[in-house]
């Protein structure tokens, strides 16, 4: 799927997000029937960043259950209350998680998706202890290793995974990766695979509304689709 297929949705109508929804659905499982997986094994995280509450709610009564946020400051505006009256929802935080926001983070997100450096590592770990609530963490691996992305560079991704299982106790459960836009992603949806096949990790976060059909292809267990759920979002 390129970014020219993906529908459109005016942002400010929440009419068609449910449609969307379950088109999208529905090219994961021809996607995962094509690469002879079940569908029942990849979960979609809606991205809701820098849509309204209205938006979302429209996700919600289609049956999304999963979304994924970028800034944990946004996501306390809006997720709160929304968790408070849907009980079920999971929240992955996609986007980089500064060293002064763990604490809010920990108590939010179910998932953190970003985790990228030790110092970060090291303030999990802490606010994990001290809250006794473990968000599942997921590695972010720098396939591209381009400068100006966030992520640890795919030679050092083995050294990190072990620091952070043995020295920090991180729920390591999955490592996550955003290809660079100018290249094919099927190069780096292969190297995250085999770093986390010779590492024993299960999961895969990684394909998004352009290219989520191709990162089924190699085995991802999360994709994070945006605008092919929600449009672009607003200015």
């Amino acid at each position: 799927m390129t970014a020219s297929d993906a529908p459109s949705l005016n942002p400010l109508s929440a009419t068609d997000v449910g449609g969307h929804i379950a088109l999208v659905r529905a090219r994961i499982t021809a996607a995962a029937k094509a690469a002879g997986r079940a569908a029942a094994g990849i979960e979609l995280v809606a991205v809701s960043k820098g849509h309204a509450v209205e938006r979302i709610a429209a996700a919600i009564a289609a049956g999304q259950r999963v979304f994924g946020e970028n800034r944990v400051q946004e996501a306390e505006r809006k997720w709160p209350a929304l968790k408070a009256a849907h009980p079920d929802l999971r929240l992955h935080l996609i986007g980089p998680l500064q060293t002064n926001k763990v604490r809010d983070a920990v108590a939010l997100f179910d998932v953190i998706e970003t985790v990228d450096r030790p110092k970060l590592a090291e303030a999990l770990a802490g606010a994990i202890a001290k809250s006794g609530r473990a968000p599942a963490c997921f590695i972010q691996v720098n396939t591209g290793e381009e400068p100006q992305k966030a992520g640890v560079a795919p030679t050092e991704a083995d050294g990190f995974i072990a620091a952070c299982r043995e020295r920090g106790q991180l729920p390591i459960v999955g490592l996550m990766c955003i290809p660079p836009a100018a290249e094919e992603p099927a190069f780096h949806f292969a190297l995250l695979r085999e770093i986390a096949r010779r590492n024993g990790i299960a999961h895969l976060s990684m394909g998004m509304s352009a290219d989520y059909e191709i990162a089924i292809a190699f085995g991802a267990t999360h994709v994070r689709v945006g605008t092919a759920i929600f449009g672009e979002r607003p200015a």
